[in-house]
């Protein structure tokens, strides 16, 4: 079968997109701020170790996308409460970097961001209870808070969260995983933090509820479309840019979106390849199967479905008080595909 004309992103699209970015987090840029000397002061710790892995989790940098979203949500409210704002958004944070601890020692990462993994540097001991601190830490700090609706979102989310980590394990491996399944793992272990970070930020603003639940739409559909480009960048990205080693998914045995459309599409012998390929982990498959992807053009199937995604999540945002804030969500939309692959 011959690869379909590519949907790719132009490399316009993708500096405007960068651009844009930046901007948007200008927008909000002493907020964030905030949130960087709260996310410090809370990781203080007497215990040596905890300092030194939580001191190497910040320097790592990344975009901060999840917080960025609580701040963005907040600012949509004329009344917003910005000290609990950023409090949730460090709480979001911690739930996050929480989940990336344990996803890296489940799935033996020895590179996250182009820096080692925790797990590789200290231990996967030393990791899961590292992640375990920042779990207890950000119920600590729910707690502190003392508002009953704000927890009942995070305790619900964290063990959404959890429930999809178990899942994913699950189907490590499984070259029989459909498309309904996949959406229903990334769903609970990516999709349902975003919409989450989305609420908690018009609770923060004061919004009503109906303007709240736009945001968790917003949220989930957002937090769908940006998983789905990140799993076609393990097959189509540049490693250095992206931070990790290309064909991770397919040597943890995870048949992500790309692999399942491939099958669909692919030859006899092309389909076997890919299924021994996942049921084994085998990272000296990938070019066959990067080969075999591109070729049933699954790639651009994939970021197609990506941006159906994230226009659904900008439709969620018509109740939103028009400002540069709401208006930064709706970009954010394009930026979850329009981003460098």
């Amino acid at each position: 079968m011959s690869a379909q004309p590519s949907p790719e992103p132009s490399a316009p699209a993708v500096e405007d997109s960068a651009r844009r970015f930046l901007d948007i987090r200008r927008l909000v840029a002493a907020d964030m701020a905030a949130v960087d000397a709260v996310i410090r002061d809370e990781l203080r710790s007497d215990v040596l170790l905890i300092n030194q892995i939580g001191e190497h989790i910040i320097s790592a940098g990344g975009k901060r996308l999840r917080p960025l979203l609580v701040l963005l949500a907040a600012r949509c409210g004329a009344g917003v409460d910005i000290a609990m704002a950023v409090r949730l958004a460090a709480i979001v944070e911690f739930i996050h970097t929480a989940t990336l601890l344990h996803d890296d020692v489940v799935d033996e990462s020895g590179l996250r961001r182009g820096r080692q993994t925790a797990n590789a540097l200290w231990g996967n001991a030393a990791s899961v209870l590292v992640g375990d601190f920042l779990y207890s830490r950000s119920f600590q700090m729910m707690v502190g808070l003392g508002h009953a609706p704000v927890m009942q979102v995070l305790a619900d989310t964290t063990n959404q969260i959890a429930e999809g980590e178990v899942l994913q394990l699950l189907h490590a491996g499984d070259p029989d995983l459909g498309e309904e399944r996949y959406f229903e793992v990334i769903r609970r272990k990516t999709a349902i933090l975003f919409a989450a970070g989305c609420r908690l930020g018009g609770m923060a603003a004061g919004l009503d509820v109906r303007a709240q639940q736009s945001l968790h739409d917003y949220g989930l559909a957002l937090g769908t479309a940006f998983q789905i480009a990140d799993d076609v960048l393990d097959y189509a990205g540049d490693a250095e840019r992206i931070g990790k080693n290309l064909g991770d998914d397919l040597a943890e045995g995870k048949p992500t979106l790309p692999v399942i459309i491939a099958q669909r599409r692919a030859r006899p012998a092309q389909v076997e390849a890919i299924r021994h390929a996942v049921r084994e982990g085998d990272r000296e498959a990938l070019p066959a199967v990067v080969a075999a992807i591109r070729e049933t053009g699954a790639l651009d199937a994939s970021l197609d479905m990506a941006r159906r995604f994230a226009d659904e999540a900008a439709s969620h945002l018509g109740m939103l008080p028009r400002n540069p804030c709401s208006e930064a969500l709706a970009d954010l939309a394009r930026y979850a595909v329009d981003r460098p692959l």
